[in-house]
Parts: structure tokens; sequence; C-alpha cells
């Protein structure tokens, strides 16, 4: 496939898209590390999609153009105003790969730092044959009272299981350019990445794609310490696992599991239970149905505190086993708070995701 000349002779290998959304000290620290690539500077270009239209990041984008005019890659900024209509990252990264001059295109975000090889690594593993190449993403925790488990350096399914194929991670990706225009892109619909990223993965097994990985394309992604009660948060997440599973409900089953959580519903079931009963004056069941809500919970709580749960919503803020949190008190204090609340709001939004998509994922 030819390369695309840019305006000073040089032929552009590979576009990077860099979503951005306010985020100014991470993207510095990104177009800090995508100016000091070892690829040739004229065999690239970068080009940073603005989610949150500001002067600042535009001035930040143009202050790395003027500093790096002579031994940087070409810089692009590009404002996803409401003209463009939806928002989010899927919207931004389809305005970006729209927009690049080379047939190879390679993603990362705003709070990832590419190694100084990562472009050249990736473009020297992907071959004539290849579609996809997903780099190694490594998510070293950052200090706090609620960081994050440390993570080994690989990639792993939806559920936390490593899968046969290599895992699309837009955080590490390249991807050419025509396989983008065959999928129509990103599907805006999904609000978080990591839904995207199983989305995309889906769709590129279902037209046969060629993934391959090269994990010597590092991308280092540090894990911001955690706010008291994120979990929470992360139950929202269900809604769009339901859109993933009417999509693709073969691979959902495949790779991240149909089975519900079932201690979920047994929980919320116990609570509304013990709640009916205490106000209709039934003490007796109130007490035994507060009892087995109480027991269920205290089983959640212990299997994230070991670091022991499979669910992505009790297994955010767990620590594994042999680490301790740098504030116990606070840190047990929020796994007994939030196992309490995660099953009945994941079970909510389970069924918000099953209505609004209007498929049996219950």
């Amino acid at each position: 496939m030819p390369k695309t000349t840019s305006a000073t002779g040089s032929a552009i290998a590979v576009s990077v898209v860099v979503p951005t959304c306010g985020r100014m000290d991470l993207l510095d620290r990104c177009l800090d590390a995508l100016t000091r690539q070892t690829l040739p500077a004229g065999s690239y270009e970068v080009i940073v999609v603005d989610d949150e239209p500001n002067h600042n990041t535009l001035h930040l984008v143009a202050g790395w153009r003027a500093r790096t005019l002579d031994r940087g890659p070409r810089l692009v900024y590009l404002p996803n105003s409401a003209e463009h209509g939806q928002h989010g990252p899927a919207a931004a990264r389809n305005l970006g790969w729209r927009a690049a001059q080379a047939p190879i295109v390679a993603f990362t975000d705003d709070d990832g730092v590419p190694s100084p090889s990562w472009l050249a690594q990736g473009l020297a593993a992907f071959g004539e044959e290849v579609d996809v190449l997903c780099g190694l993403v490594d998510k070293p925790p950052l200090a706090g009272p609620f960081a994050a488990q440390p993570r080994p350096a690989q990639r792993q399914g939806q559920g936390g299981d490593s899968v046969a194929a290599p895992e699309v991670c837009v955080t590490n990706c390249f991807c050419r350019k025509h396989v983008l225009q065959a999928l129509q892109g990103f599907d805006e619909r999904f609000e978080q990445s990591c839904h995207g990223d199983a989305d995309l993965h889906f769709r590129l097994l279902g037209m046969g794609a060629r993934i391959v990985s090269a994990l010597d394309a590092v991308v280092v992604q540090p894990v911001p310490p955690m706010p008291w009660g994120a979990s929470l948060a992360h139950t929202r997440r269900a809604v769009f696992d339901a859109l993933l599973y009417k999509k693709h409900p073969q691979l959902y089953c495949e790779k991240i599991g149909a089975i519900p959580p079932l201690e979920y519903y047994l929980a919320t079931a116990a609570l509304a239970v013990a709640l009916g009963a205490l106000l209709a004056g039934a003490g007796v069941m109130a007490t035994v149905a507060g009892l087995a809500w109480l027991g269920l919970t205290a089983r959640l709580c212990a299997q994230r505190l070991r670091g022991g749960s499979a669910s992505p919503g009790a297994r955010a803020g767990a620590h594994s086993p042999g680490t301790r949190s740098p504030n116990t008190v606070l840190h047990v204090l929020d796994m007994i708070v939030t196992s309490a609340l995660i099953p009945p709001l994941a079970v909510f939004w389970r069924l918000v995701g099953a209505v609004r998509y209007r498929v049996r994922f219950t």
C-alpha cells in the first residue's frame, strides 16, 4: 500500500490519533513522549482530537508544534465541536482517523505514555498480511489511599481471563485505515472505552481480520488512585454490557460470560424482602431476610478484600493478595460500604440496559 507524502516530501507511514478532554497535564506528557519517538519525524503525524474544545488545548498543541517544528512530527489539532454531533472517546477517534493521511492509524489515549520505540516497534511488526496490531499496555499503580492493585503488563479479557486471540485495546492499537472504513469506525453509542474496545474486537473477529500482537510496542498508562467509593460508579457499565451483548451475543458469552451475577440478585432480593417485611411488621421474616442479606454482603466484601472476585464492579478497588492499602482503615470501610451498595446498583443498571436496548440481559 503506498504511503502518503507530506508537504515536506517525507512519506507518512502512520498517523497517531489522541483523543483528549480537558486533561492538559496528561496531554502534555503524552505529546512529550510522542515527539521523542525513534521513528523519523517525517514518517508520522499526531492528530489531537479535543472532545472539549478550548483555547488552552489548542495553545498547548500549537506550543508543541512551534517547539518541534524542525525535529518533530506533523501536529494537528481537531476540535470535536457540536457540529460533529456525538462526543466521547469513540466519536473523537472517528474524527481523528478519518482525517489521517497515513494508511496505518495508531491509537493511544492522552493519559498514555508511549515508549520511545513504540511506533518503530509497531510498524516493524506490522506485516503486509496484518490488519490490526495490538501493543502492550503497562499499567503501573500510582500511590494513594485507594491505589489500584499492580497489574501485569499483559492484556486480559473483559471478565479478567486471558483470551485466545489478542485483545484489542485502543490505548495501544495499530489498524489499517481501510479496515476502519470497512467497519465504519467505532460505535459512538459506547461511552466507555472498555466497551468500545470489546465491540471493535468482536467486529474485527466477525470480518476475519488478521490480528497480531507486538509486546515490544509499549504504552505506559499509570493508574491513578481511586477516590473513595469509585467502584459504585463502575456499576453503570452494565448498561453498555447490555448493548455489547445485543450486538455480539455469541462472542459475549464466549469471551466475557453470559452468566448473570446470581449473588447480586440474591442479595438484592434479600434486601427488598427484609425492607418489605419490616414495613409490614413481619419481624421474623425481616430478621431472616436481613441475615441472608448480611451474609451475602459479608461474603462479597471478603472476596473483594482478598481480590478474588471476578465481577468488574466488585473487582474495582480490590487489592491483590499480599498487598496492603496505604490506609487500611479507609480501604476496609470503602469495601464494606460499597459491597452493600454494589449488588442493587448493578441489578438496577442491568435492568436499565435491558430496557434501553430491548434485549434480555438480566
